[in-house]
């Protein structure tokens, strides 16, 4: 049987753009609220009665899960959790859902939210509350990486991509990826990153860069 949940839209949801597949109830007595959209936070400060819910879960852009639910000293954690489910740019979402826990969540809140998501087919990883999650932390760097090699002139880009695909077994290579998906967007999203971190890895690389002033400017 499908879970009921009690739903929020606050706004466009990137992980749902195409509407929410689960089963939406306006039960009160639902015991899994779920908010999404542009404006999560507002919305979550609004509910006074938090804690009747077994599981609150906010979807999330860039942002930690403690920007809304606010921290204590690293021993942050109760029935709210993030969850953003992963999108490269202006590709369709991927099934990969990143479940954002802290130090002291409660299991209970993780179980039900693996089993919301797992409901609708979807591939659940849980991950700390850290800004950009698992799967931008690791690709920006990489991507950023490879423009600067281009820039360099270490290969063609399609010898880059040629090489990355045959060597690692990649069944795209980065630079089409990035062609593909919105290199603008890859700027902006690795820009908030090196503005989060502080980390250079982060800093988006010339063309990205280029690409985003260049559609800032349109």
């Amino acid at each position: 049987m499908m879970m009921a949940i009690q739903l929020i839209e606050t706004g466009n949801s990137k992980s749902f753009p195409d509407g929410i597949p689960f089963s939406v109830s306006n039960d009160s007595s639902a015991n899994v609220l779920m908010i999404v959209g542009d404006h999560v936070g507002t919305a979550f400060q609004k509910i006074s009665d938090r804690d009747k819910f077994d599981l609150i879960l906010l979807e999330l852009d860039l942002e930690c899960l403690g920007v809304h639910t606010g921290e204590q000293m690293g021993q942050e954690g109760s029935n709210v959790l993030g969850f953003a489910r992963f999108r490269m740019g202006d590709d369709p979402p991927t099934p990969l859902i990143e479940l954002v826990k802290q130090p002291n969540s409660f299991n209970v809140a993780l179980g039900l939210a693996k089993t919301v998501f797992e409901e609708q087919q979807l591939i659940v990883a849980i991950c700390a509350d850290t800004p950009g999650r698992i799967v931008n932390r690791l690709i920006r760097p990489y991507l950023n990486s490879v423009l600067r090699r281009l820039d360099d002139g270490l290969a063609s880009a399609s010898d880059m991509d040629l090489t990355l695909k045959l060597g690692l077994g990649y069944p795209e290579g980065p630079l089409n990826l990035l062609s593909r998906s919105g290199l603008a967007h890859h700027a902006e999203v690795s820009q908030t990153l090196y503005r989060a971190l502080g980390k250079t890895e982060f800093s988006p690389a010339r063309r990205a860069q280029i690409a985003l002033d260049k559609k800032n400017s349109s």
